[in-house]
């Protein structure tokens, strides 16, 4: 409170001095440090709890001149108490609040997670869905060295006649299974299913023997990801309030005749890969395993993965009960752009996907940065 009145008296004085003055709102991105006890609810959350992610997240950022000192910290406490935890956050990072165009500071958190589904190795009766491996003539076009505004774009495409083209989009390949012929990892019972866990991006499939495996993020086709719960409030099919991840299986359900044009307004497509450890969880865009509930999906446009950030919304469908606590973007997403973004990783199995599908908060966003970098 006494910071909020020492900014509006600066305010004051700078119109009495000048007889008017203009505000110009913070540039979109990360802004300058704020001190501890500005951070909203800080003293609210269990800190520990995310220890396990923050170690994680060591593994990838230890040799990084800023975190070297912080990671052996870290890694010497082992599993510190909430007062130690807290502190150890303190001592090595300042927060810094995140803007978006205007000098917004609120966006939108949404929510992901591992399904469970069913599946075979080999097609056939209600196996009929394929997974695809990422095929051999897809190719990753990296310029970002060359062209920065193409720096983290993902571009990928096809050569045909010795010209680069666009990678085939989801109708295509859904149209045509010989396009990827010979790529198929397994097949799903489910056309719904696959459909949303190429925006999970990640799975667990139990096959006839009893046995699971484990399927992951390999690829993408290079097409922009494009939500069909906006092309079903586009066509009045569902009020903008009414959209989650139920009410769009439920819509697809009992209208299967348009269903099919419904899922292919999204070009976006995603190839898999098997899983070595299913039981371990899904792997994240920083190469590490998420960890459900305080591993979150952001832009990587707006700071490097790996690094801690204060998440401030509210539980899915409950707003009266805030959700603020310490995560780590240890992922990326499609869908997730801009700076104030999120997609909360909630785990595996039907009690993750009913918090997943019905998250869909305003939330602001808190970037932790090493000290070292301020300084």
């Amino acid at each position: 409170m006494k910071h909020r009145w020492r900014i509006a008296l600066v305010f004051i004085a700078a119109a009495l001095v000048h007889g008017c003055a203009t505000y110009t709102p913070p540039k979109p991105g990360i802004g300058e440090a704020i001190s501890w006890n500005e951070l909203p609810d800080w003293g609210s959350d269990r800190h520990y709890e995310a220890w396990p992610a923050l170690l994680q997240s060591c593994k990838r950022l230890k040799k990084k001149a800023q975190w070297v000192e912080l990671c052996e910290a870290a890694n010497d406490l082992v599993i510190p108490d909430a007062k130690t935890a807290r502190a150890f956050f303190e001592t090595w990072f300042l927060p810094h609040p995140v803007f978006a165009e205007g000098g917004k500071t609120k966006g939108l958190i949404t929510g992901y997670y591992e399904p469970i589904l069913r599946g075979s190795l080999e097609p056939g009766g209600e196996y009929q869905y394929p997974l695809y491996s990422r095929p051999e003539n897809l190719l990753k076009i990296d310029l970002g060295d060359r062209f920065p505004e193409l720096k983290n774009k993902r571009l990928r495409g096809r050569v045909v006649d010795q010209k680069v083209i666009p990678f085939y989009d989801r109708q295509e390949i859904e149209s045509d299974r010989d396009l990827l012929a010979g790529n198929e990892l397994l097949w799903l019972d489910s056309r719904d299913d696959a459909f949303f866990l190429h925006i999970q991006g990640s799975g667990r499939v139990s096959l006839p023997d009893g046995s699971t495996v484990g399927v992951g993020y390999a690829d993408q086709n290079g097409q922009a990801y494009k939500a069909i719960g906006k092309v079903l409030v586009e066509r009045g099919a569902l009020a903008i309030e009414e959209v989650t991840l139920f009410s769009i299986r439920r819509w697809l359900n009992e209208n299967p005749e348009q269903a099919e044009s419904v899922l292919n307004e999204n070009p976006s497509y995603v190839f898999f890969v098997m899983r070595d450890e299913p039981e371990t969880g899904p792997v994240g865009s920083l190469n590490v395993p998420l960890t459900a509930g305080r591993s979150i999906a952001i832009d990587p446009k707006l700071v490097d993965l790996g690094v801690p950030i204060w998440l401030t919304s509210h539980f899915p469908g409950q707003p009266e009960q805030p959700l603020n606590r310490l995560v780590l973007a240890q992922d990326t997403g499609g869908a997730i752009k801009g700076n104030v973004r999120a997609d909360v990783f909630w785990g595996t199995g039907e009690d993750a996907e009913k918090m997943a599908g019905l998250m869909k908060s305003p939330g602001q966003l808190y970037v932790l940065l090493p000290k070292s970098v301020d300084q």
